[in-house]
């Protein structure tokens, strides 16, 4: 007599939570998370541009010599740079797949839009693909300089002057940060709903601190070019 042979194992628990919308969305509540902590941490690394060059160009350099003499030059960097676009890549796959799946479970769509639906929610598909085509013309622009004729190797300083120096280069930044704060602004409450964090007492102050951190991210990115434009910085 033959044995039966079971085919059907059971999802690992990892499978269960990547296919479940409640991870999908855990998922991008955590990677936006990781994402939004590097962008306080990059705001204040770029408002020291305000210290001179000398000091700019220190902290550009303590970039790449991070956790010496344990770690080798640009190691601690790298590490980072590989955190960020696992966060990156997950994030918009999950953000992507959610998208798929809302439409196909109402395909002909609302027949009245919801009232309620702020100016930032209804725009985080469009601001997602505004920062992703961003990420990639700051790192081409400022970090290989393929699209940046006067790049310097070694000299951030200068590099940074030199693109806010250009009408095109403040466009290009300043759209992409105006998309940046309205995607904070909903991403984080949504973050907070996600992970629990929000109640009926809590939500006013939630909102609050998801406005007020998307206006200081602004504030701060937005400083550097108005800083250039104005000869402030030079």
């Amino acid at each position: 007599m033959a044995l039966a042979t079971r085919t059907d194992q059971r999802p690992s628990m990892t499978r269960t939570l990547w296919d479940s919308t409640l991870g999908k969305k855990t998922i991008m509540a955590v990677s936006g998370l990781i994402m939004l902590s590097y962008l306080v941490a990059h705001m204040m690394g770029n408002l020291k541009i305000f210290f001179g060059a000398g000091q700019f160009d220190s902290y550009a350099h303590w970039l790449r010599t991070m956790g010496e003499p344990f770690l080798h030059y640009e190691w601690a960097l790298w590490l980072i740079r590989v955190v960020l676009v696992a966060a990156v890549v997950g994030h918009a796959v999950c953000a992507y797949q959610l998208s798929r799946r809302d439409i196909r479970a109402r395909p002909g769509g609302y027949v009245h839009k919801r009232a309620r639906a702020s100016y930032a929610t209804r725009t985080m598909r469009w601001g997602g693909v505004i920062l992703a085509l961003f990420i990639v013309w700051h790192i081409l622009d400022l970090t290989t300089g393929t699209v940046h004729s006067g790049f310097r190797p070694g000299h951030p300083y200068q590099n940074i002057v030199d693109t806010f120096s250009t009408w095109y280069g403040n466009a290009i930044y300043i759209v992409a940060v105006a998309a940046l704060a309205l995607h904070v602004q909903h991403g984080l409450w949504s973050a907070a709903q996600t992970l629990g964090v929000g109640n009926a007492t809590r939500n006013r102050i939630l909102k609050a601190l998801a406005r007020a951190l998307a206006l200081l991210l602004f504030a701060g990115f937005v400083s550097v070019p108005v800083a250039v434009m104005t000869g402030v910085v030079s």
